[in-house]
């Protein structure tokens, strides 16, 4: 087999790209990670006619918020959307179809029952309990029995589908972070640490209960009561009745950030705090704080350990208790007491980021879809186009 044939990739995001969000922003980079390696990639995703998409995406019509995972979802679904799927599928004559999140009610579920031909899916979720889950497990068990390839992003994701439908995962494969953009972010001196004065950030929509703000602002005192000047930096798209609430806790408001503006926030602050309470899959906001160099303290949910240790067993963060402000502030509170520590923390966490970018991420991605190629003829024999010689 030529390992270096060119593919024609269909990838399909159950999530609307109008308020883009981690398995969206997945979708993107990994569409043009694959593009970049020389592969033809069309993606599907819900979007409404106003929405800017870059020009490999195909539109599959306006979403519905829905609450799904902890969160609100934007998602597609009906006969119209069902109607697009199909199309999307037939004219694209694809050699492989990458499925996301397949378990949502969404465009990747419709794709799943409409296969045609090799057909990959990866697993974000990772939850102790699912009631969408159970719900569904009769009659979407069945569709993910016929995947080629089944992809999750972590061991935790894959404990998920393991437990809830008792289907397995083939493969374990990260989400990748371009960390180049991180890597070479510059720091801001308005949210530098100085001496005597270090800044802790946090930044995400924290108007969701779930990313653990409360916590964070919870530990302020105690942090305080070590280090007086230390500064408290929140930054990320949320109203204003959380503003004031992180205000009244002694928190600078810093508000939404582009991506830029976000590289340069976590380069610049002395440690990045992430306590989040439950409901992440992957913990790409650690890969993004590491390889910015910021030292990461974080909630010990499996996701957010799967992270700090996947690359090569060594902890790249300093982790608490879920929901534990105390045990927040004293882990923060020894890492501003010892800067060489901090640093050394810093720097594990920037050799673990480097692990997750697209340049070792994407090859493992197209060495999947080329098994799933090779598993599909053996087992679901069909005309389809010969990718696997040149």
């Amino acid at each position: 087999m030529d390992g270096d044939h060119e593919l024609r990739i269909g990838i399909v995001c159950p999530y609307s790209l109008d308020r883009p969000g981690g398995v969206q922003l997945h979708v993107l980079d990994l569409a043009k990670a694959l593009m970049a390696r020389g592969h033809d990639v069309s993606v599907l995703a819900p979007a409404a006619e106003d929405t800017p998409v870059p020009a490999y995406v195909s539109s599959a019509g306006r979403s519905v918020p829905i609450r799904y995972n902890g969160s609100t979802a934007r998602l597609t679904f009906g006969l119209m959307a069902a109607s697009r799927v199909r199309e999307w599928l037939k004219l694209g004559h694809f050699d492989v179809v990458h499925l996301h999140e397949p378990g949502a009610p969404s465009l990747s579920v419709i794709a799943m029952w409409a296969r045609i031909g090799p057909t990959v899916a990866t697993f974000h979720s990772s939850q102790s309990e699912s009631l969408a889950m159970r719900l569904g497990k009769p009659w979407i068990k069945p569709g993910y029995e016929e995947l080629d390839a089944r992809i999750a992003v972590s061991p935790s994701a894959a404990a998920t589908i393991r437990d809830h439908l008792r289907v397995q995962a083939t493969h374990i494969i990260p989400n990748g972070v371009d960390t180049s953009h991180y890597v070479n972010a510059q720091p801001d001196p308005r949210w530098e640490g100085r001496e005597g004065a270090p800044t802790i950030g946090i930044l995400g929509r924290l108007d969701e209960p779930r990313k653990g703000l409360e916590t964070l602002l919870s530990a302020i005192p105690a942090i305080r009561a070590r280090h007086p000047h230390a500064r408290f930096l929140v930054a990320g798209r949320f109203p204003d009745h959380i503003a004031a609430k992180a205000a009244r806790a002694g928190a600078e408001v810093v508000g939404e950030l582009d991506e830029d503006q976000k590289a340069s926030f976590m380069a610049s602050v002395d440690i990045y705090c992430a306590p989040n309470l439950g409901g992440e899959s992957f913990g790409i906001v650690l890969v993004e704080a590491m390889a910015a160099g910021a030292a990461v303290v974080a909630s010990d949910l499996q996701a957010f350990m799967d992270v700090s240790t996947m690359a090569d067993g060594g902890n790249a963060a300093a982790h608490h208790a879920v929901g534990d402000a105390a045990a927040l502030a004293e882990k923060v509170n020894a890492l501003l007491d010892d800067p060489a520590a901090r640093e050394l923390l810093a720097e594990r966490g920037r050799e673990c980021a480097a692990a997750f970018d697209w340049s070792n991420v994407a090859p493992r991605v197209e060495e999947t879809y080329r098994d799933a190629i090779r598993m599909d003829a053996e087992f679901h024999p069909h005309p389809t186009k010969d990718v696997t010689s040149p």
